[in-house]
């Protein structure tokens, strides 16, 4: 087993993260992302169907993490899938999950950011999402043990308010289990649209193996989190998801601003929709520490390799962080938060991502038993999943993102004919 800190170049980085930090960040990433984020254009496309959807998207989000897990297990370094797709399929393989990811979790980092603003004051979300991102990069920066606490605070904290919502939605007057029925509006395509969308909600499990590199035991503890923590986020979205539907129905929720926060309101707690707004605040600015985490530490493996300017790869020598790739990261969110949209930039992350996962299944395929391949379904289903899901995207979400991975491909193979000229 490879076992190695260090990336190729580079300083390492220190292992201080263990099972419940790493469990932790993993949720801090999901959680915020999926619940005050995704389910309103998830319900658009789904319509009735968007239990459907949120279990479609869960049984892919198990092949990747299961694939994923196994993967880390192998290669317990900063990057991910970058690091699987070089090591077992090529450096070009390598490359462009890289450059998926980079690209598709910072648009994370821009619907997250939006997501803060516009639960903490609509109308000014994009000063607020600057001022998020600002204030969490400098978190970041003060090493991952800090950030870590700091997730577990935020998770413990958002649960609580998730267990509200969904007491005050279940034990409500208004409540009608007809609105769980799924109904002709709830096409295939439909369906399949809202789990590309839904997805978006679950790959937060790719901070712990992206932090593989900051765990301690890696070998034990990334294939423990990873499953604990999608398995807790899966059976918090669906008691959320059932819970809202039940008394918003998915047309209303569809056309929901704030979801939860109506979903209190039509449940006879309007008392509680001010704290639905600090927990939605604080779940986003959870999610969005973790995925300022994970982009930076597949920037610091993807510029040990060269394939991003080198000065990206240094390592703070008292916080023990990626230090510019962590304010490099920072400084392109605060940007594109000033222009973004968060409807626009969740198919957009989602298409990116799911590219990403194809090439961990990818790479998981080819693991042999003894390097701890998972059943040969799983990584099939699992790229299977990711392909479709990723194509079912709004077109202009399909054609965005596929634009984008065009372009890494175009950018590598031009850096490899200027290589071979020199």
């Amino acid at each position: 087993m490879d076992t190695t800190a260090a990336g190729r170049g580079g300083e390492s980085l220190k292992r201080r993260l263990g099972m419940f930090d790493a469990v932790a960040i993993g949720l801090g990433s999901m959680i915020g992302a999926g619940v005050f984020a995704a389910l309103a254009p998830a319900a658009a496309a789904a319509g009735s169907g968007l239990l459907l959807g949120l279990a479609l998207a869960a049984v892919v989000a198990y092949c990747n993490a299961t694939s994923s897990a196994r993967l880390a297990a192998r290669y317990p370094k900063s990057g991910g899938t970058y690091v699987y797709g070089r090591e077992r399929l090529g450096e070009f393989w390598g490359w462009l999950a890289g450059w998926g990811f980079v690209a598709g979790k910072t648009a994370s980092c821009a619907a997250m950011a939006l997501t803060v603003g516009s639960y903490v004051c609509p109308g000014r979300e994009h000063a607020i999402a600057v001022a998020a991102v600002v204030a969490l990069t400098a978190v970041d920066y003060a090493g991952v043990r800090t950030s870590a606490v700091l997730t577990r605070a935020i998770v413990a904290l958002v649960l609580a308010v998730l267990a509200a919502v969904v007491t005050a939605c279940l034990t409500s007057d208004v409540t009608a289990a007809a609105r769980l029925d799924i109904g002709a509006d709830a096409s295939p395509g439909g369906v399949l649209r809202s789990a590309g969308l839904l997805f978006f909600a679950f790959a937060g499990y790719a901070r712990i193996a992206t932090l593989g590199e900051e765990v301690r035991d890696p070998g034990r503890v990334i294939p423990r989190a990873i499953p604990v923590a999608l398995g807790i986020t899966l059976a918090v979205y669906a008691a959320v998801a059932a819970g809202v539907l039940l008394v918003l129905g998915p047309d209303r929720l569809a056309h929901a601003g704030a979801p939860l926060v109506e979903a209190v309101r039509a449940a006879g707690v309007p008392g509680l929709a001010p704290v639905v707004r600090v927990g939605a605040a604080v779940a986003a600015l959870g999610s969005l520490l973790a995925l300022i985490l994970g982009v930076s530490r597949t920037t610091l493996a993807m510029a040990r390799d060269r394939h991003l300017p080198h000065a990206l790869a240094a390592v703070h020598p008292r916080f023990q962080v990626p230090h510019r790739a962590e304010l490099a990261v920072g400084a392109v969110v605060a940007v594109l938060v000033t222009v973004a949209d968060v409807r626009g930039a969740i198919g957009f992350s989602s298409f990116g991502v799911l590219a990403y996962y194809a090439i961990a299944n990818a790479s998981a395929w080819t693991l042999t038993p003894a390097e701890g391949r998972p059943a040969r379904v799983v990584p099939i289903t699992g790229m299977a999943g990711c392909l479709a899901l990723a194509f079912a995207l709004p077109l202009t979400s399909v054609l965005t993102g596929a634009a984008v991975i065009a372009a890494g491909a175009a950018a590598y193979g031009l850096r490899a004919v200027l290589a071979r000229r020199l």
